[in-house]
């Protein structure tokens, strides 16, 4: 090869590039008009010219991008990197990406993307991609207006505290046209008692919704009404009738899929923060809860389609402690006595016996267990003349859990047990040994 030869060189171009060397061989040969190439390549005339010169320069490799293989100017700096990969490993193993982010920006100050941290989660092993999931259809409803029309309930059983205190419940009220979190409780489990006292701190707080969407638990649905006389109701259906607020069942989860990706979101997020901050009890979790709710809202509330509040304030006639109760009918005996819940209350009253007999009378059970009984919306004064021992109960399909949990502590032995005055052995019923004996390590 001669020295003035010239040699052919191989070039590694993208289809971008192939297709402006196609477009300025065109313009050098006069096929094409300056503004007819801008055109075509979605640029300014003034680009075009400044491609026409370099191209007129170094030919194709003129048109290589040329940052091509060298460092990217917005990669992180390898001290960050690693002290962000220290940070996640030490603190943050369980995290998801966007969490992780979230908590190095709140608490070390480190800004970062939340890709990026997915990126070194990945090459750690501490993440892994989600698979795509197979689809499935359902009927989309078009969530409501104005907050407060519709509210949606849930409990979600859950190692809340990870060990730290036993297995409980978080009750998740919703708000379907905001997204919003409007209460939070921790409870043991699901039940009635639970249910009246988070409704009456949201009534309290914000006004009544007009209505709430639930399962079909049997707090809110008879699932077989054959088997329970009386109206159809159950007793939280009931109070929710008494308030004007209409109950609604949902007969599928993704049906109320709002509060169930709640749920699911609060799992993973609300565990992790009740374990940085040390909160190790369902007491302690429950004076957080108002100030963990106000920065979820402020994340991934939503501004409703209307300016409308949907709530109506409590009224005088609303007496939340006669409406948010178990209430029964029973008619009096002869000896003015009735039986509610396997225990025989014996009425005292100043008026002769007989002027009562065969009275309607309301029992009220509130959910800390006060028993009232109601003659013509007047309580009456009453004595407990015999309660009988505690027999089999009737557990919801969703409480089996909690009741098995706690049937160790449920069936504590009593005071006066043998087993808590310890137990004889032929040897504590003897004399003690004389000295020598063979008994004795003395000699």
């Amino acid at each position: 090869m001669s020295e003035g030869q010239e040699v052919d060189k191989l070039h590694t171009m993208s289809d971008k590039e192939i297709q402006r060397l196609e477009i300025m061989t065109q313009l050098s040969k006069k096929q094409l008009s300056q503004a007819q190439a801008a055109e075509q390549m979605r640029l300014s005339v003034r680009q075009v010219k400044r491609l026409r010169r370099s191209y007129t320069d170094h030919g194709a490799a003129g048109l290589i991008n040329k940052s091509r293989g060298k460092p990217s100017h917005n990669q992180l700096k390898p001290e960050v990197k690693q002290r962000v990969l220290d940070l996640v490993l030490e603190h943050y193993r369980d995290f998801g990406p966007t969490l992780a982010t979230e908590k190095l920006m709140e608490i070390h100050g480190i800004q970062i993307s939340d890709e990026k941290v997915r990126q070194l989660m990945m090459a750690e092993g501490l993440w892994k991609p989600r698979r795509k999931r197979k689809l499935q259809v359902f009927q989309m409803r078009q969530q409501r207006a104005m907050f407060g029309e519709l509210v949606q309930m849930d409990g979600s059983d859950f190692d809340w505290f990870e060990g730290r205190s036993p297995r409980c419940t978080l009750l998740v009220f919703v708000d379907d046209a905001t997204g919003k979190l409007v209460e939070l409780q921790f409870v043991p489990h699901e039940s009635f008692n639970a249910y009246c006292e988070a409704v009456q701190r949201y009534f309290e707080r914000y006004g009544k919704p007009r209505a709430f969407y639930s399962d079909k638990h049997g707090i809110f649905h008879l699932n077989n009404p054959r088997l329970t006389p009386g109206d159809g109701l159950t007793d939280f259906g009931r109070a929710m009738q008494e308030l004007d607020i209409q109950i609604i069942c949902a007969n599928t989860p993704q049906a109320k899929g709002r509060v169930e990706r709640a749920n699911k979101t609060l799992q993973d997020r609300l565990t992790k923060e009740l374990r940085l901050r040390g909160i190790a009890t369902p007491e302690e979790a429950n004076v957080w809860l108002p100030e963990y709710m106000q920065d979820f809202n402020q994340r991934f509330a939503t501004i409703p389609r209307s300016s409308l509040d949907a709530h109506t304030p409590l009224a005088e006639k609303d007496q939340l402690n006669r409406i948010l109760c178990r209430k029964a009918n029973r008619t009096l005996s002869k000896n003015l006595t009735i039986q509610y819940d396997r225990t025989i209350y014996q009425i005292q009253v100043n008026r002769p016996a007989y002027a009562m007999k065969n009275a309607v009378v309301t029992v009220l059970e509130s959910p800390q267990g006060e028993i009232t009984i109601l003659y013509k919306n007047q309580p009456l004064a009453f004595e407990i003349y015999h309660q009988q021992e505690k027999q089999a109960t009737v557990v919801p399909a969703k409480s089996i859990d909690f009741e098995l949990r706690n049937a160790a502590k449920a069936h504590a032995p009593a005071a006066d047990h043998p087993w808590r005055k310890g137990f004889a052995t032929p040897l504590s019923k003897q004399a003690a040994p004389a000295k020598g004996d063979i008994l004795t390590l003395s000699e």
